[in-house]
């Protein structure tokens, strides 16, 4: 009881300074402070989190002049959400973070909600011009007061733009650009141009389904079609949609892909992303897809969106590392959420049909550094291993995944288990005795389970340890478990069994901060 009611005193506070609360950050302000230490307890070393405060999507994902741009969902005076802003972060290398001011605050329209950025190189806008062009922003605007007076109308889109490569930004005058029409849940707009159409298009979310809308200047919008009536999962609302364009790595095929997250509704409970291969004009989005897929089955990615003119036409992908069913309640005390790690996105199509694969981008090899461990491993016997941390920790090996095979990291009274089924087909994966978990029921209750097909090739299992997540990737990332765990002590202890096989090409590599270098 007493936390709701400091949730409720926050937003009062907040509502009260509205008023003289600027609407965009000036030069003059100074970065974020960074943690003295960014060492607290369950901090992660080397995903993303804001040095203080509440984060959740990712938001705003956009490459310009050799910088990658993440701005986020950020509530500056709580670790519980509260009235959003977009924080911002810049990377060279999607790697190593700089904090960066906060990019927009919230005004007379509403909080920031999600939404995307692009770099308006013709200057269609009319914002800068061709030498110096515009960087815009379009996010949701979410009024408070109308959701309190229970209207449905009260969230609408609204844009911003820079001349400064996202250090300043001014909000446009005839914000909003899209009004609402009495939807409840109408947000999270994905923009892009289209080349094909020569015009911009905008994709955001109406409660279960999407609405993809077309523009020649980024401020006149009109609708064209809309897309998941009747198709996907309809458990929960639909959220931060993203559209793109991907060849299938086998064929060279081009198909348009179209990322949905929704909450509730994942398959392992509470919040996921789930995603459609098929076709866009310019105009519609359609698929033949019968059933929903879904970018991975762990707890914790949701919200992800992928970066515009990202280099070398790489679909690069960042998600939000956690689950509105405990979000709020996670054990961290200065800071709280993470992301991913950013992941590259490909397209693939087997007897079975079109499937994603996501996967740690390459830079992610420059902060490894390598440790002794054999590199085969005969599973005749149990095989146990033991170092002073796993803390932070990179593990690869080949397995024959048509084999039963399990494999355990913790300590002497907690651990993670990955559980290969081959009998029922199932990947298996296990946080109950993981730490932490009783700050929310279902965190650690239920194991998290995923089909697969079993294959006699082996392939990679990939398992990325960092202080509070644990990230698998097999095959590449076409099979991929994302979770948050908090354990009391370090996990020191890895143990692998299952049927008679020998493992090969094992990898041990310790991950360098990229806080504390």
């Amino acid at each position: 009881m007493v936390r709701y009611v400091l949730v409720i005193l926050v937003f009062l506070v907040t509502a009260c300074k509205q008023g003289t609360t600027p609407a965009i950050a000036t030069k003059e302000d100074t970065p974020l402070s960074v943690s003295p230490t960014y060492r607290e307890a369950f901090r992660p070393q080397f995903h993303f989190s804001p040095p203080e405060k509440w984060m959740n999507d990712p938001n705003g994902l956009v490459f310009y002049k050799d910088t990658y741009h993440l701005f986020y969902q950020y509530f500056p005076e709580d670790i519980v959400w509260g009235p959003m802003h977009w924080g911002h972060a810049t990377s060279m290398d999607m790697i190593h973070w700089n904090h960066k001011p906060i990019a927009l605050y919230p005004d007379e329209n509403g909080f920031i909600f999600s939404g995307s950025a692009v770099v308006d190189s013709q200057n269609t806008s009319g914002f800068g011009s061709k030498e110096n062009p515009p960087m815009v922003a379009i996010y949701t605007y979410h009024l408070m007061e109308g959701e309190k007076a229970g209207r449905n109308d009260f969230q609408t889109q609204g844009i911003a733009y820079s001349l400064d490569e996202g250090a300043t930004w001014e909000k446009f005058e005839g914000n909003p650009i899209i009004g609402n029409e009495d939807i409840k849940d109408f947000r999270d707009p994905k923009v892009f141009w289209h080349e094909a159409s020569s015009s911009w298009i905008l994709i955001l979310v109406a409660g279960d389904h999407a609405k993809i809308y077309r523009s020649e200047d980024l401020k006149s919008w009109s609708l064209r079609s809309e897309f998941g009536k009747e198709k996907g999962a309809h458990g929960g609302v639909w959220e931060c949609p993203d559209l793109f364009k991907l060849k299938v790595e086998e064929t060279g095929e081009e198909k348009w892909v179209l990322l949905v997250s929704i909450n509730p509704g994942a398959p392992n409970g509470g919040s996921g992303t789930q995603y459609f291969i098929g076709d866009f004009d310019g105009e519609s989005f359609t698929t033949d897809q019968e059933f929903p897929l879904w970018v991975e089955y762990g707890r914790d990615n949701y919200a992800g969106v992928t970066y515009n003119n990202a280099p070398n036409g790489e679909r690069l992908f960042i998600g939000w590392m956690s689950n509105w069913n405990y979000a709020q309640k996670t054990p961290t005390q200065v800071w709280r959420s993470a992301m991913t790690l950013p992941r590259n996105i490909s397209l693939h199509q087997n007897e079975e049909g079109y499937f994603l694969k996501n996967y740690p981008i390459a830079a992610f090899n420059t902060i490894l550094e390598k440790a002794e461990i054999p590199s085969s491993i005969n599973l005749s016997e149990e095989f146990s291993w033991e170092t002073e941390t796993l803390m932070q920790t990179d593990l690869r090996f080949q397995v024959d995944i048509s084999k039963a095979f399990t494999l355990y990291i913790g300590n002497d009274s907690e651990k993670i288990r990955l559980g290969f089924h081959p009998e029922t087909q199932e990947l298996l994966f296990d946080r109950s005795a993981s730490g932490l978990t009783d700050f929310e029921e279902s965190f650690g209750k239920e194991v998290q389970k995923q089909w697969y097909a079993p294959s006699e090739t082996p392939v990679e299992v990939r398992v990325i340890v960092d202080q509070s997540s644990v990230e698998i990737f097999i095959d590449k990332g076409r099979y991929v478990f994302t979770n948050q765990v908090f354990p009391t002590k370090p996990y020191r202890k890895l143990i692998l069994s299952g049927a008679p096989q020998t493992l090969s090409q094992v990898q041990l590599h310790y991950v360098k901060s990229i806080w504390n270098e």
